[in-house]
């Protein structure tokens, strides 16, 4: 049987580049050759969630959300709107951070789904984030020396969102790489805007664990951080603010690494790709995230 890959991600009616990073993982992995079919789909774009499935001929489908945590989209707006009528979140068994995989049938296409966890959870988004401060500081061997901040947007509406941001942040911590690391965010403590006060190290590098580049990642934290006192100014990688040079990296999402969490989310569920991550991870140049 064909199996196919379907992208959900959440898009922007005003944002043209909010859904760039998608197109792009879409079409590194539709140039493996790993899927008959590979389809984007928004839920603030067209082409829309809800006739995503119905552009799909194969009966198989791996439907992978390009989100950072689990919530109120993966569990309640994605699966009702590609008419997964047998999900449960209790079927991801899942404390916030270790959702997996569900095996449903499309209401109307009868199409069989594997519903996967988004890509923000996935064990492979820590090597992103380490690949996004190679990417940034110009240097694979970045780590000694070095603070690595991973930023969140965190709200007190759901508590997985921070969970996210601190799981990765205490994995790459055990990594040993980088002399500190520490979990900030944007709309709860610790905050983002007093960046320098949780470093000692001269030299810090931020990622914003966001899919896309857009207001939070190009206006508010540049401005909170000090980088700059208007963001339309720009500012310079590094920047100094308040004695320590900070390489601010932008979204992770626009990473070309995070297509192998795509595809890592479907070789989870069970999808015959693992030519396809060796290839992607290959072209991206990911070494060991871990700097042995």
């Amino acid at each position: 049987m064909d199996q196919a890959l379907v992208i959900a991600a959440h898009g922007s009616h005003l944002n043209a580049e909010s859904s760039t990073p998608t197109f792009s993982h879409a079409d590194t992995i539709r140039a493996t050759g790993a899927f008959s079919e590979v389809r984007e789909s928004f839920w603030k774009e067209e082409p829309h969630f809800r006739e995503a499935l119905r552009t799909v001929d194969a009966g198989e489908v791996y439907l992978v959300p390009l989100f950072i945590s689990e919530g109120y989209f993966t569990e309640q707006v994605i699966p009702r709107e590609f008419r997964l009528e047998e999900w449960d979140p209790e079927l991801w068994d899942s404390d916030g951070t270790s959702a997996n995989s569900a095996t449903l049938t499309a209401a109307d296409t009868d199409q069989t789904v594997h519903y996967c966890g988004p890509v923000g959870t996935h064990d492979s988004m820590s090597d992103v984030i380490v690949q996004r401060a190679k990417s940034v500081t110009d240097d694979p061997d970045v780590g000694d020396g070095f603070g690595l901040a991973v930023v969140g947007h965190g709200t007190e509406r759901n508590e997985n969102s921070a969970k996210a941001i601190e799981y990765h942040a205490d994995r790459i911590a055990e990594m040993d790489r980088f002399d500190e690391v520490e979990a900030l965010f944007m709309d709860e403590d610790p905050e983002v805007d007093d960046v320098t006060d949780f470093f000692e190290s001269e030299d810090v590098v931020v990622v914003p664990l966001f899919i896309a580049d857009g207001y939070h990642t190009q206006e508010d934290i540049p401005e909170d951080m000090g980088l700059c006192e208007d963001y339309r100014d720009g500012w310079a990688v590094p920047e100094t603010v308040d004695g320590h040079r900070i390489w601010y990296a932008g979204a992770v999402g626009t990473e070309p690494l995070m297509a192998d969490v795509v595809l890592e989310r479907a070789a989870d569920a069970g999808a015959d790709v693992s030519a396809a991550i060796e290839q992607v991870r290959g072209e991206s140049g990911a070494g060991s995230a871990a700097g042995d």
